[in-house]
């Protein structure tokens, strides 16, 4: 097994000089170093091949035992260091202070086909900080962050991706929903990738120490590294850095905003400063279009982290971050400019998108209002978001009558889409059809198109839970059924049809399929 190894991070940036791993506050250094935890008995369950292929290696050198021992954290390659970051950053608004990677060791970097991957595992054992917690995972939570990682990436949404899932052979004892109800489960590790896992809490908590060396040793770095067309470091560049920034973040959420998906902890420390989505824990898709829903159990009261919060949040976000990298540019009209960029750009995207997922290539002055009166109307009665849109490519703009009947599979109670709700459907479709008649695409090409933004597959919770409760007793055909069909979400692939379905009654209140908690 070789590998094109070329650490950066921990070479170019400060380390913590204390090597035990103890829990405590680290300061003036980006990482220390640590090494993973020796497992019980590691078995291996899926790899993902496209993943080998982009770091240089083959199917063979995934089945070694080498693989194994070191995507396990049962070896460390020799001239090489782990290690885990430091960072801080703000949990539901306020500011925690030093958090870091808790429960996620950094393998090394690879260069292959001149891109740059780091490899880390999440689950690997303790750091110095992990504050009260263990550092490990559980089968389940690793399994969805496995396959959501790789299902984001084929829809078409910067993320972070996975190498490998495998076992630990441990037991980790785990409290699913707070409840004082703990528990023993499997042990899991992921191996997941990304060009870096740098995020907001990175310079956060140098702002917030005011440690401005360190702070602008990491933006510097950062700049060289990642950012490098902007040019050499200067505060004109940093300027243009945190503007790539807000962009990036941008895009990534109106992605999110388009299939559905929501995120869950948006926090700070969960915020790549590369623009990729990042850290799965209890995220979910849109079951019901839904603008107040969250699948995070922690934040049930106040919502914060919902559906039609993402964008707003994203925006405090980069708040959050213009404060801590004030220091080295001294002025904030600039970044307050950036940010209100933001908030045009927002609304043009989001108008944009809407339009795209409506098949809608034309702008028109009332595409807003036809948009808004879709969005109230989907608010009206339960209806599944991803096949309302995907059956709305079936429509054809001179039968505006069959609207209701094209998308009827959407509704999870139909006797409710009656009198004044049905009414109001099919004015909607009504308008939307003379609104289609201004467009030049035929029917079958709109839908060509509308097919290419708008997944007939996504990894809804029920979905991943299935597989959860087969991989718990040992059958891990249904992990690979999904990772296969999800590598293609916009096809048809009539073999997974079972899939282009609304979530079971059964999987409406049960745990992992509705509500997640941050153990999940």
């Amino acid at each position: 097994m070789k590998l094109n190894i070329k650490d950066k991070f921990n070479k170019k940036l400060p380390a913590d000089p204390i090597l035990e791993n103890t829990r405590r506050q680290v300061s003036k250094a980006c990482f220390s170093n640590v090494l993973p935890k020796q497992t019980a008995k590691p078995e291996l369950l899926h790899v993902s091949p496209e993943m080998l292929e982009n770091i240089g290696l083959s199917d063979a050198d995934a089945k070694s035992d080498a693989f194994l021992r070191v995507f396990t954290g049962n070896e460390v390659l020799t001239n090489t260091k782990p290690y885990a970051m430091c960072y801080g950053g703000h949990q539901f608004g306020n500011w925690a202070g030093q958090l870091g990677d808790g429960r996620a060791i950094n393998l090394f970097e690879v260069e292959h086909n001149h891109k740059n991957w780091v490899l880390q595992l999440k689950g690997a054992g303790e750091t110095p900080y992990s504050r009260t917690a263990d550092g490990l995972a559980v089968l389940r939570s690793s399994v969805r962050e496995y396959l959501c990682s790789e299902a984001i990436y084929h829809l078409g949404i910067p993320t972070t991706r996975a190498l490998s899932l495998a076992l630990s052979g441990d037991q980790v004892l785990r409290d699913i929903m707070y409840d004082g109800n703990s528990a023993y489960e499997k042990g899991a590790i992921v191996c997941r990738t990304a060009e870096s896992f740098l995020r907001f809490g990175s310079y956060q908590i140098f702002g917030a120490r005011q440690d401005e060396e360190t702070l602008k040793t990491l933006v510097d770095y950062t700049i060289r590294n990642h950012f490098s067309r902007l040019g050499k470091p200067s505060k004109e560049t940093y300027i243009a850095f945190f503007k790539e920034v807000s962009n990036r973040t941008l895009d990534m959420i109106i992605h999110w905003q388009r299939v559905g998906f929501v995120h869950g902890v948006m926090n700070t420390d969960n915020m790549s400063i590369l623009g990729l989505t990042i850290d799965y824990g209890p995220y979910g898709w849109l079951e019901g279009y839904e603008y107040g829903w969250t699948p995070n159990t922690t934040d049930r009261q106040h919502k914060r982290y919902r559906y039609g919060n993402q964008p707003n949040i994203g925006l405090w976000n980069l708040l959050q971050l213009a404060n801590a990298m004030y220091p080295l540019i001294e002025d904030a009209e600039p970044l307050e400019a950036v940010l209100n960029q933001y908030k045009t750009d927002f609304e043009t995207r989001l108008l944009n998108m809407m339009r795209s997922k409506l098949g809608l290539h034309i702008e028109d002055e009332n595409d807003q209002k036809l948009i808004l009166e879709l969005e109230d109307i989907l608010h009206s009665t339960e209806t599944d978001m991803t096949i309302f849109f995907r059956n709305l490519g079936n429509f054809k703009k001179s039968e505006a009558l069959k609207g209701l009947i094209i998308i009827q599979d959407a509704f999870y109670k139909t006797e409710e889409v009656v009198g004044n709700i049905q009414k109001r459907w099919n004015e909607w479709f009504e308008n939307y059809a003379d609104r289609l008649k201004k467009e030049t695409f035929s029917d079958e090409e709109r839908k060509e198109k509308m097919n290419t933004t708008n997944p007939k597959y996504v990894l809804r919770n029920y979905m991943a839970q299935l597989a959860i409760d087969d991989a718990d007793k040992g059958d891990y055909k249904l992990i690979d059924e999904l990772f296969q069909m999800l590598k293609k979400p916009y096809d048809e692939q009539l073999e997974y049809q079972k899939w282009f379905a609304k979530r079971p009654d059964w999987a409406r209140d049960k745990v992992g399929c509705s509500m997640l908690s941050c153990s999940s």
